[in-house]
């Protein structure tokens, strides 16, 4: 049912190509829909996280965990 979604939803869209940020993008908010869990595993793929922080900080900010305390330089 969600991949239907996804390709009636970019069929709709009248474009005949898709680039593959917009298929990600859908990709994530369907999983946010659907399973948190697969979210999170997609994204963290998908957005490829160069720092576990970066990561952290995207799980905060989509309220799925704390975001880390930034510290202040002495």
């Amino acid at each position: 049912q969600m991949v239907s979604g996804i390709v009636r939803q970019l069929e709709s869209s009248g474009e005949t190509d898709i680039p593959s940020s917009v298929l990600g993008e859908a990709v994530m908010a369907a999983l946010k829909q659907t399973d948190k869990v697969a979210y999170v595993r997609y994204a963290s793929v998908y957005r490829d996280f160069a720092e576990g922080e970066d990561f952290a900080r995207f799980l905060g900010e989509e309220g799925l965990a704390e975001a880390p305390e930034v510290q202040a330089a002495e």
